[in-house]
């Protein structure tokens, strides 16, 4: 269960955490705790589930990746894990995941974001991808962001 200083600590980080070199610290000094209280409490929330997690997100554009493609990938069932995992590592890839088909209209099951300055960029790494996957790959294809989508986290609801 939240007490109120649960909430106030959800509330001063669910907008993100602070841009300064010592975030857990201004957080705590704002909440008028320890930023070893806050780090504790946050791993407690974690363990409990009452978060998922916390993590960066970047946002590609502002740093200058205007190009991003979801690569799509129709990879051997039995290899799928073990390409994914092998693209996942590739520091091209923000992130990289595995989906079931939904066929006969989309045939792909492995998923890899790519981000570039140029969609040259994000086409050369896709071949790079592809050569990676080899004869476990039977087809791709990459899906172009036309706009970034807001991405919040956990919000408390208000009474």
């Amino acid at each position: 269960m939240l007490d109120e200083l649960d909430r106030r600590l959800i509330a001063s980080t669910q907008g993100g955490l602070p841009l300064v070199p010592r975030p857990y610290e201004a957080v705590a000094a704002e909440l008028g705790v320890s930023a070893d209280w806050v780090t504790a409490r946050l791993r407690t929330m974690l363990d409990q589930g009452l978060i998922r997690r916390i993590g960066a997100v970047p946002d590609h554009m502002r740093l200058g990746y205007t190009a991003n493609g979801m690569t799509v990938w129709n990879v051997a069932d039995d290899r799928v894990d073990e390409l994914g995992a092998k693209v996942g590592a590739l520091p091209s890839v923000s992130h990289c995941y595995r989906r079931p088909r939904a066929l006969p209209d989309w045939p792909y099951n492995l998923f890899a974001m790519v981000h570039g300055q140029a969609q040259a960029e994000v086409e050369r790494e896709a071949a790079r991808i592809r050569a990676l996957l080899g004869e476990a790959c039977s087809g791709a294809d990459i899906l172009y962001s036309t706009a970034i989508l807001k991405k919040t986290g956990l919000r408390l609801a208000r009474p």
